[in-house]
């Protein structure tokens, strides 16, 4: 009796508390994948950041807001890493932590990263989980309590080149949809994104490992999204800083003229100091970069 009331109780705490659950992203098999050895890598550095390697097993991990907070706005985390690796952490549970606290489930989606040992093709391979993880946030969203016309993405540098892809690609299924649920991001947030790849803007690595050292002129052109924005992309806030060596303020700069000509709803936010790869880190920035979201987000009408 007494083991029973004391599962009750943490059970009771649980769910009043942030729900997380980690799930496959894909039910059964996983689409474009070769069959051989699971050599993910999961290291963790000396403050306990979790970055990942070799992932070719995608998951969801789910952080539903408190019952009381929650406003049926939903994002899709995807973390940067270059297409090499995916910063678990600082791009990703810290992430999701601010979501929470602003009412807004968020979903961790930790993609496949890039191979010809795991994929038939390679390039499609990202883009399929993220196709998959709006998919799926949109097909259980009675379950988890979330508004299909509010569900968003956010990326990080390489993750913002995946999750600009999502808002510039949905109209190119590369997933089976056989219930055509839209794959369109009714939001996007781009941070220190990788967006272009064309030779004066591009982030090398994040480049050849997704579609080679030496794409044609055509590939180039697809995943270059700055080129890819039209009328129906969907509204977009933009963080850099100018001062960013990895990835280039340009791309940033460059999306959102391509938003503005396409008379997309957009809004941008350049620090002058930052550097690449800064997640909430407060010391790094003048002010919280996600208090922006939370205005842009309720000025946008996805949250109260």
């Amino acid at each position: 009796m007494y083991k029973s009331l004391l599962i009750v109780f943490f059970t009771a705490i649980l769910m009043n508390g942030n729900s997380q659950t980690l799930i496959p992203l894909y039910p059964g098999k996983i689409p474009n994948s070769v069959k051989g050895p699971d050599e993910e890598i999961k290291n963790v550095n000396d403050i306990g950041q979790i970055r990942y390697e070799k992932v070719s097993s995608p998951t969801l991990e789910i952080f539903l807001p408190e019952k009381e907070k929650a406003t049926g706005a939903a994002v899709v985390i995807i973390p940067g890493g270059g297409y090499r690796i995916v910063a678990y952490t600082n791009e990703g549970t810290d992430i999701a932590a601010e979501f929470t606290k602003m009412g807004v489930a968020a979903f961790i989606l930790k993609y496949r990263l890039p191979s010809d040992k795991t994929m038939t093709d390679k390039t499609t391979g990202p883009l399929q989980d993220a196709q998959q993880a709006i998919r799926t946030v949109r097909s259980k969203a009675k379950e988890w309590g979330i508004d299909t016309a509010k569900v968003g993405v956010i990326g990080f540098s390489a993750g913002g080149h995946l999750a600009s892809t999502l808002g510039t690609h949905f109209n190119k299924p590369v997933i089976a949809d056989k219930e055509n649920i839209s794959l369109r991001p009714d939001f996007m947030i781009l941070v220190y994104p990788v967006i272009s790849f064309s030779t004066d803007l591009m982030h090398k690595g994040s480049r050849d490992n997704l579609i080679g050292p030496s794409p044609s002129a055509e590939l180039t052109a697809l995943y270059s999204n700055e080129t890819q924005v039209t009328p129906i992309t969907p509204p977009t806030m933009l963080i850099h800083a100018g001062d960013d060596k990895t990835v280039k303020v340009e791309n940033s700069l460059r999306f959102y003229e391509a938003l503005i000509k396409n008379n997309i709803p957009a809004e941008m936010h350049i620090y002058p100091k930052g550097g690449h790869g800064f997640g909430i880190a407060s010391e790094r920035t003048p002010d919280h970069w996600t208090d922006r979201v939370e205005l842009w987000l309720k000025r946008s009408g996805f949250i109260k």
